[in-house]
């Protein structure tokens, strides 16, 4: 009798194990993207507003709104107003839509936006609006070469203009190790 309570017992852990691992996989299945569709509000060049949503442009960093930046000539320009322009002339096509799964700390969905077949975040690296943050590399190379935009002239990452102006918190130490845990996975 002894025996038959330890192998039904056993039998019992081992269906709670695979009903945990079942829970476990449902859950992350569950975090599928969550797909936003238009119409867009363009906020500033990398930061979109859909349906009372915020969606923060995923792999890019664009100038601030009110940042300049200098052509080849030492002239200045509205480089994050025109940065919001293009991005608010790429969501105007009605098949735009953004997917993203995760959300950074200001609670923006993070996102990757499509206007048919043409990657939207791509486009604003491409066209030397933004600069890559982890994504796009070919395209920044790409713009960089032509001497696109930004890279036209002369101008201070948006990181670096945002934090001379007290814009940007501290990250913790938390963020920080999961951003660069985040960086070692896709250089594999």
């Amino acid at each position: 009798m002894a025996r038959i309570f330890r192998i039904l017992r056993g039998g019992v852990v081992l269906a709670a194990f695979f009903i945990l691992l079942a829970l476990i996989a449902a859950k992350l299945d569950g975090t599928a993207d969550t797909v936003m569709s238009g119409p867009f509000y363009a906020i500033d060049g990398d930061t979109l507003s859909a349906g009372g949503e915020r969606l923060r442009l995923q792999g890019i960093d664009a100038p601030e709104i009110d940042q300049t930046c200098e052509d080849d000539r030492g002239m200045a320009w509205a480089c994050g107003r025109e940065a919001r322009r293009l991005l608010a002339q790429l969501v105007t096509d009605p098949q735009t839509e953004c997917l993203g799964r995760e959300r950074d700390r200001y609670r923006r969905l993070l996102v990757r936006c499509r206007a048919g077949a043409a990657g939207i975040n791509a486009a604003l690296v491409r066209q030397g609006l933004a600069i890559a943050s982890g994504l796009y590399a070919e395209e920044q190379a790409a713009a960089r070469r032509e001497r696109q935009g930004l890279w036209a002239g002369h101008f201070e990452s948006p990181r670096d203009w945002r934090a001379s102006r007290g814009m940007m918190e501290a990250p913790n130490l938390l963020e920080t190790v999961v951003g660069w845990m985040k960086q070692m996975a896709g250089r594999g």
